[in-house]
């Protein structure tokens, strides 16, 4: 069948592959050798997520649930069940304490990692959240939704810091840089936009594309910027030097 996600762990010995066969499966990366098939979900999986300490796995179906998978026995730890619509996207933060969610139903769900609880519901978002992303630290995270906006939370206090508006599209791919002082907005509108993530703030329009853009992701150093587009091409581009504050 065919397989939606992958993701490697951290520490590049496992790799784990989602599945429209309602499994995900571990993998050995030096051999090949399968090592593990988790089973549990009702639908198709798209999205897989190692923890940092590459202990956890979770993963997001179009059963509306995540599910968070022991990696050593295979077992699941916890199904985080709540939302009413297919998961698009269900993510570790950094430090492994939470799992961010996000679905058709227009909402982001935080997770405690510990317990399976529900910690929060994020709406205000009028149609599917596409895609949710942490900052580095996990102070701050982002939902990105077919609305044509993105909504920036803090963390720890829940509150929406910003809502992202100019996208003419749905937003498909959502990414901190590594400093977690910019975001990377993907559309269907052809373009990709640069937001300042402190204020909300507009900095770049990326536009060459001439269809839509699917994925985008920075590079490690957070000064340059690869796109994936429907028109068959990707496109690099260099992050302009942010200013040093006075």
């Amino acid at each position: 069948m065919e397989i939606v996600c992958t993701s490697f762990n951290m520490q590049s010995t496992l790799v784990a592959t989602g599945s429209m066969d309602h499994t995900a499966k571990l993998w050995v990366v030096e051999t090949g050798e399968e090592c593990s098939t988790l089973s549990g979900h009702t639908a198709e999986i798209v999205s897989v997520c190692f923890n940092t300490a590459g202990d956890l796995l979770v993963t997001g179906s179009f059963d509306h649930d995540s599910r968070l998978w022991d990696v050593r026995t295979g077992q699941c730890v916890h199904v985080l069940s709540g939302h009413r619509g297919e998961v698009s996207s269900s993510i570790f933060n950094h430090a492994g304490s939470l799992v961010l969610s996000g679905s058709i139903d227009t909402t982001a769900r935080l997770w405690d990692v510990r317990s399976g609880r529900c910690l929060s519901v994020k709406t205000g978002h009028t149609d599917e959240v596409l895609d949710v992303a942490f900052d580095a630290a996990g102070s701050n995270f982002v939902s990105a939704s077919a609305d044509g906006t993105a909504r920036l939370y803090n963390t720890i206090t829940g509150s929406c810091l910003a809502t992202l508006t100019g996208h003419t599209g749905e937003i498909s791919k959502v990414a901190f840089n590594p400093q977690g002082t910019r975001l990377l907005t993907a559309s269907s509108d052809r373009t990709c936009r640069l937001w300042d993530a402190e204020s909300g703030e507009c900095l770049q329009v990326l536009s060459g594309h001439t269809d839509e853009i699917f994925s985008c992701a920075f590079n490690y150093e957070g000064d340059s910027i690869i796109t994936g587009s429907k028109d068959n091409t990707c496109r690099i581009w260099k992050v302009a030097e942010e200013e040093d504050p006075q």
